[in-house]
């Protein structure tokens, strides 16, 4: 039944109206079957870069991939964007006819998995942070303020004004700092640049608004967080996540060595390891 379920979610969305499809804060595809794991990606990233793992895993379990709004080829929605992506992905997890759905999330898309298990009567079992932290604006922030963050400021403005040489070249620099393997930057480099971009500038307005050290005091679930070791060097790394999860009654860290922010690009096969091995362990 659970099967059928999932068939019925993607033949829906496959099929939806086109205008009812660029109202959606999220879109999930469906594969596999067994045991529910909800994988949301990083921001400006594609659901497509979770399907190496979802090929490993789908014969276990039931793997539903979400591509936000406004990246990946699919179209924005209206502002707030990420208040109104986690509702929807809130909504969807309630969908479950199930105790609890695994939520694996990568930068962006760990934070959001860290406020889906803190809310109340929330039906996430556990949840699997791949570089994320629960409040990023905090560690890159001087004097950190999220009330100071709006939609209306000259960095904002700046952003939006760039001519696509411009925009390029910062997606290039930005790739070249998330990534180790070269081929890995230019794909980086290709959603960066795809994305539309005014929910790449007030979208991670959003993003740096959200501080969750607060609300990681209500998780109970098991949780895991993969951390990359560069560019900054482990010691550093170990400090900052130590930092920003104080309030985290429990957790493993694991230090994935030579790799940077897209540790599932750098170290494929070591991290489908780790995930299998996170996930049997429960």
């Amino acid at each position: 039944m659970k099967y059928f379920f999932s068939f019925l979610l993607v033949v829906c969305f496959a099929n939806a109206p086109r205008a009812q499809d660029e109202a959606r804060p999220i879109h999930v595809e469906v594969t596999g079957h067994g045991e529910p794991l909800l994988f949301i990606p990083g921001f400006t990233v594609p659901g497509d870069i979770w399907n190496p793992l979802v090929e490993q895993l789908a014969s276990d379990y039931e793997c539903h991939v979400v591509t936000l709004a406004g990246f990946g080829g699919q179209a924005p929605i209206e502002f707030p964007w990420l208040p109104k992506v986690n509702d929807a992905l809130e909504d969807y997890i309630q969908e479950f006819d199930v105790k609890g759905v695994t939520v694996i999330g990568h930068s962006l898309g760990g934070t959001i998995a860290t406020w889906l298990a803190s809310r109340a009567d929330s039906r996430v079992s556990q949840i699997v942070l791949v570089d994320a932290l629960p409040a990023a604006g905090a560690l890159m922030i001087p004097d950190y303020d999220p009330d100071n963050l709006v939609y209306e400021s000259p960095y904002n403005d700046q952003q939006l004004a760039r001519d696509d040489a411009d925009f390029e070249q910062l997606a290039t620099n930005m790739a070249q700092m998330m990534c180790v393997d070269q081929d890995a930057r230019q794909e980086v480099k290709d959603w960066i640049i795809e994305a539309d971009r005014k929910t790449y500038v007030y979208g991670y307005t959003d993003y740096l608004k959200l501080d969750l050290r607060e609300d990681l005091k209500r998780i109970s679930v098991p949780v895991s967080i993969f951390a990359a070791d560069q560019p900054f060097g482990r010691e550093m790394v170990v400090k900052n996540y130590k930092d920003q999860y104080a309030n985290l009654q429990d957790y493993d860290l694991i230090i994935a060595e030579n790799s940077a922010h897209f540790i599932m690009l750098d170290q494929p096969e070591w991290f489908g390891e780790q995930i299998r091995a996170v996930l049997s362990s429960r």
